[in-house]
This record gives structure tokens, sequence and C-alpha cells, in this order.
């Protein structure tokens, strides 16, 4: 297929390919880039959970060093939450705190699907709409004196390139949406798995009450004596 060629069916298409081929780099671009991102999100992930687990219990010195591995991740939202809350809250308010945590990390994690998303939609449309543009190149063919019935169904040929273009557009961005969808849901289990150790891991720690962090040490110490 020439360039030549391929320049013809986007004309007998009026541009709707250019379209199409605009649709397929930013899914392309879209599929790659959050593909890295949340397959290495995963792969660091798995090894900080993998660290938590082989610790019995959680204070802030594990804290600090889970924190260290977790630089740039989604798990350094939850341990900092901890550390800033261990010891200090009930372990029913620590879980709750680590739950809004986790809501408010998982709206970053799907970042940009919207738009594989508006692609699997918009492409069969375009690709649809490209090749009824081309259909009327073709039936036109017929008000011309002496046409002959093989410009028409070659142009009926040439239309349907554009409804084939943005099927397959659709069907890339659909396979590459549910990869990712589900690359989504493996951090969030992740999340979800680090909350859990974190709070059955806490469970047992002195939590401080209001009343006596606000008393001073030789208040304290009065009181003990």
């Amino acid at each position: 297929m020439s360039i030549k060629y391929i320049v013809h069916l986007a004309n007998y298409s009026d541009g709707i390919l250019y379209v199409l081929a605009f649709l397929l780099f930013v899914a392309l671009a879209v599929i790659i880039d959050r593909f890295w991102t949340l397959r290495s999100t995963i792969l660091r992930g798995k090894s900080v959970i993998h660290t938590a687990a082989e610790l019995a219990t959680l204070r802030q010195a594990e804290f600090a060093k889970l924190l260290q591995a977790s630089k740039n991740l989604p798990e350094a939202v939850l341990i900092d939450t901890a550390m800033r809350h261990h010891g200090g809250v009930s372990q029913d308010a620590l879980s709750n705190r680590l739950d809004e945590s986790i809501m408010l990390i998982a709206p970053s994690l799907d970042r940009r699907l919207w738009v594989l998303d508006t692609v699997v939609t918009l492409a069969p449309l375009l690709g649809l709409f490209g090749t009824i543009v081309g259909m009327f190149h073709a039936f036109n063919v017929l008000a011309q004196p002496g046409h002959a019935p093989a410009e028409v169904t070659a142009g009926v040929a040439d239309a349907l390139v554009a409804t084939a273009f943005g099927l397959f557009i659709a069907m890339l961005g659909l396979t590459g949406f549910n990869a990712l969808s589900n690359q989504v849901r493996l951090i969030v289990h992740q999340l979800d798995l680090l909350k859990m150790m974190i709070v059955n891991r806490t469970d047992g720690a002195p939590v401080m009450s209001a009343s006596n962090a606000a008393r001073p040490a030789s208040a304290t110490h009065l009181a003990t004596a």
C-alpha cells in the first residue's frame, strides 16, 4: 500500500482517516504511558508488601524503613498516615483514616483512562461516518456520463476502509483499557492488603488519650508519686 493510495483513501473520506490516525496515536500513547507506570507501581508495591509481611510488628522505626522503600508509590501515603496516627488513635480510627487515604489515592491511579474509553466509543462512529461520506463519492460516479460499474464498486471498497480502521482502533483501545483497568484493580488490592497489614501489626499499641497528651511531665510524675 503506497503513500499515494493512503492519501487517496483519506481524501475519499473527506479527512476522516486523518482524525482516526490521530485517535490511534493518542490511544497508543496512553496505553504505553499508563502501562509502564502502573506496571512499575505494581512490582515496587509487591516488594513493599513482602517487606511488611516479614515484620511481626510495625512501630515508628519500621514505618520509616517502609516509607523510604515506598518513595513515590501510593503505599507511601498509607505508611505516612500510619506513622502520624500510630499510637495516638484507636485501631478503628486508624483503619478509617487509612481507608480515607486509599479513597484519596484511587482517582489518581486511573487518570487518562477516560481517554481510552472515549476513543473506544468514538473511533467506530467516526469510521462509519467516513464510510458514509465515501459512499457519497462512490455513488456520485453514477451521475456522471460514461461511468463504469467498476468505478462504483471500487469506490465502495475504498469507503469501507474507514469503518475497518475505526473498528481496529476500537478493538485496540478496548484491549488496552481492560488491561489497564485490571492493573488499577491490582494496585487498589495492594493498598487494601497493606492497610490490613498495618492495622494487624499495630494491634495492641498503646493509645495516648487526649487528656494524657495534654498533661505536662511534672503533673504525670506527681500523679505517679
